[in-house]
Order: C-alpha cells, then sequence, then structure tokens
C-alpha cells in the first residue's frame, strides 16, 4: 500500500472518529439540557429522564440543533428565553466534550 493510500486512510478514519464524536457530544449536550429544563418544569427523577429522552429524539427532526431549541422553547414557555436557552446549550455542549475526553 502506497504511503498515499496510508494517508487517505488515516484522513477516513479521523473523519469518522470526529463525526462520531461530535454526534456523542451532540446527545449528551441534549441530555443535559433536557435535565436542566425539565429541573425548570418541576419534573424529577424518571419523569426528568424522561423528557431528557425526549429532547435528545427532537435532534433527530432536522439537521442542527434549532429543533431543539424549538422543542425547549415550547415546553418552557415564559421559564426561560431563546437566549437563555442556546447559552445553557452551549454550556451543555462544554462540559458534555469534556465528559467525554475525561471517559476516554
Amino acid at each position: 500500500m502506497s504511503t498515499f493510500d496510508d494517508r487517505e486512510n488515516a484522513f477516513e478514519n479521523k473523519f469518522a472518529h470526529d463525526a462520531e464524536m461530535q454526534f456523542k457530544a451532540d446527545a449528551r449536550r441534549n441530555k443535559l439540557v433536557g435535565l436542566w429544563a425539565a429541573g425548570l418544569m418541576g419534573k424529577s427523577d424518571d419523569d426528568a429522564a424522561e423528557y431528557a429522552k425526549e429532547v435528545i429524539k427532537a435532534d433527530f427532526e432536522e439537521a442542527g440543533h434549532e429543533d431543539v431549541v424549538r422543542k425547549l422553547t415550547a415546553d418552557l414557555g415564559n421559564k426561560a428565553t431563546d437566549a437563555e436557552i442556546r447559552a445553557k446549550m452551549d454550556e451543555c455542549l462544554a462540559i458534555a466534550k469534556s465528559q467525554l475526553m475525561s471517559d476516554g
């Protein structure tokens, strides 16, 4: 196998790994933000965990994260603004990435 083929395979593997890690980080972010939102709505324990799963599923409606923002905005009503939701999502994404890095 040539050096070019080796490099091509390495780039493909890195791209696949990066895409997988981003998917995992997004899913974990959605879980974390779902738990935050559940707390704002007065849910706890099993109800909060179930709501977090709903938020994770909402992210599969379309590309990007606007589907999650829409769900949270609708569900939270006046408990949080769009700006607060987006800020919390950014915060949760940083936490999710940190957790994934420490998971190994």
